[in-house]
Formats: C-alpha cells, sequence, structure tokens
C-alpha cells in the first residue's frame, strides 16, 4: 500500500460498506477504510465466497448475517479497521481477512462508551505497552500493512511521544484526527497538532478533521506537512468531495448509492443508517424523504422510492438466471 498523496474514506459505522466503499472510490478515493469490526464479533464469522454478487463474505455463525464483505476491485485500496483490546484476538481475527485486503487498522480513537469500556478505540492511548504489543504482534505475522488510527492526546507532546511509540512497532502509516476524546464533531479540529506529529515521524501521517470540500485536502496537507488526506463526515454528506472537478448534486448522489446497495445486496439497515446521515445533513427526516427512508422494510422499498424500480427488477433478475 502506497500512502503518498492519497485522498482517503476515513471508517464509519454502518456507513463504510461495501456500496459506499465502491461509491467514493468511483468518485477519485485512493484508499477505502471499512467500518470498525470487533475481534471478538469476526472471529465468530467465517469466510465464503459468494458466487451470486462476485463477492468474498465473512458471516456469522449461527446468525448469517454479513458481518464483512469486499469484492476484488477494492482489492489493492481496502483497508480493514478492527476494534481490539488484545494482540492474539487482534492477529487471530486478522488472519481471517489479511488476504483479501489491502491493509489491517487498529481502531485507537473511537471515544465512544462501548469501545471504552471494552478497553478498545481511544481507550488504547493510555495503554502504549499494549498498543506497541497489539502492533508489533500484527507486524511479524502478516504479509500486508498493518496502520492504526488515533485520536490527539491531552497535550501536543504526549500525542508524539505515544506516536513514536507506534512508528517504532514498524507500522506502515498513522493516521491522526485532529480532536482530543472529550471533543465533540462541533469542535475545531486542531490540524497544528497534527504537524506536530508529522515533524516527528518519518512513516506516512493521515491527517484527518474537518474535510468538507476538495480544496480543504490541499489546506490541511499544507498546514499539517501530511502525506495524505482522510474524510469522514464530508464524504457521508457527499461522496463526489473525491471528484477534482467539484461535487456532483446531492440528489443524483443519494439514487447512485441506492443503484450500488441494490447491485452488492446490501444490509438494509446499513443502507438507511446511511441515507439518513445523508437526509440529515441537508434536511429533516420528518419531512417525506426522511419518513419513506424511515419506514421503508426492505431495499426493494428504499428503490421504489428513489425511482430505481427499474433497475432493481433488472439486477435481481439477472442474479437469479
Amino acid at each position: 500500500m502506497d500512502y503518498e498523496n492519497k485522498l482517503v474514506l476515513a471508517p464509519m459505522v454502518r456507513v463504510g460498506t461495501l456500496p459506499f466503499r465502491l461509491l467514493s472510490a468511483e468518485y477519485g478515493a485512493d484508499i477505502t477504510y471499512g467500518e470498525e469490526i470487533i475481534d471478538h464479533k469476526f472471529l465468530k464469522c467465517e469466510r465464503r465466497v459468494n458466487d451470486f454478487l462476485g463477492t468474498t463474505d465473512f458471516v456469522e455463525k449461527g446468525t448469517g448475517d454479513v458481518v464483512f464483505r469486499t469484492c476484488p476491485e477494492e482489492r489493492n485500496r481496502i483497508v480493514f479497521q478492527m476494534g481490539t483490546s488484545d494482540s492474539v484476538r487482534a492477529l487471530a481475527a486478522a488472519e481471517l481477512v489479511s488476504k483479501d485486503v489491502a491493509a489491517i487498522d487498529i481502531n485507537m480513537g473511537c471515544p465512544k462508551s462501548f469501545s471504552i469500556s471494552g478497553g478498545m478505540g481511544a481507550a488504547l492511548l493510555s495503554k502504549p505497552e499494549l498498543v506497541h504489543d497489539i502492533l508489533t504482534t500484527l507486524r511479524r505475522n502478516l504479509d500486508g500493512a498493518v496502520t492504526c488510527k488515533i485520536r490527539l492526546l491531552n497535550s501536543s507532546q504526549n500525542t508524539v511521544e505515544f506516536a513514536r511509540r507506534i512508528e517504532m512497532s514498524g507500522v506502515s502509516a498513522l493516521a491522526v484526527h485532529g480532536r482530543r476524546i472529550k471533543d465533540r464533531p462541533r469542535d475545531p479540529a486542531m490540524w497544528c497538532e497534527i504537524a506536530d506529529v508529522v515533524s516527528a515521524l518519518s512513516i506516512p501521517v493521515i491527517a484527518n478533521g474537518d474535510v468538507f470540500d476538495y480544496e480543504h485536502f490541499e489546506r490541511i496537507k499544507s498546514v499539517t506537512g501530511a502525506t495524505s488526506v482522510m474524510v469522514a463526515r464530508g464524504a457521508l454528506w457527499n461522496a463526489s468531495i473525491f471528484h477534482a472537478e467539484g461535487k456532483l448534486p446531492w440528489e443524483d448522489i443519494k439514487r447512485e448509492y441506492v443503484r450500488k446497495c441494490i447491485l452488492w445486496d446490501n444490509d438494509v439497515k446499513s443502507t438507511k443508517q446511511t441515507l439518513k446521515e445523508m437526509i440529515m445533513h441537508y434536511s429533516c427526516l420528518e419531512f417525506e424523504e426522511g419518513k419513506a427512508v424511515t419506514k421503508s422494510k426492505t431495499i426493494a422499498d428504499l428503490a421504489n422510492f428513489y425511482g430505481e424500480d427499474g433497475y432493481y427488477q433488472l439486477v435481481t433478475k439477472s442474479r437469479w438466471r
């Protein structure tokens, strides 16, 4: 994996599924992260080749739920992000999927109580020895790239020291979200503190935070000195943020997303969640569109509302020939 001068789709829960990753790549994303998957859950999965879709699925035993789905088209750019607090579990989970992805990333920045209470996500920011153990274990036993994504610590100096420990583990790159654990999305990202990390390390640093237009990619690189830039909300609101010629109309993006969800048989819950997030930025869930998405029970319902009935029928018929 080459991390120089890349535009990166950030990991987003229920959003970073195959259709949204492919949509982002279509508009110019060079690297796409999947949603964070907890090692405990992934270890309950088995790998299955889905001949109907042309995908590789990791399916939870017992429930039959698809926990992670990928395809050959994204093999060289997809990053599997994992939530973990144990090096042995992390390696076991990574070994299940490492041949199907370009890199394994460890989440060290999620501030949600579920992650922190389980010793995962941002909880790892206070456990440098455990972080080193997890990352070195993966690096020694996997052939592909290993990376991690962190948040800022309580001081720039502490962030730099922590980042240096990470670099010593042999990771290929480090993504830095320019906010601290207590910060919320409305708080401005501190690009200057990302710059401190960049100047202290020799490995590629991916800057993340407050990127909402294509012009922001160059601006954050200029301020931080980072080699690449990662975007989350900006891509969620309009995946064509990666498009150098400018964003495409919001309505077109939603319909193309629905088409990709039809094509790749995406889970209706994650499809609805993504559409709701898109809608809430520009409108309100209490308006007609929001209510229609909320009431939808199947992908067919969504296809009907967005005027993609014909495409839905075409895809489903061809799939069972």
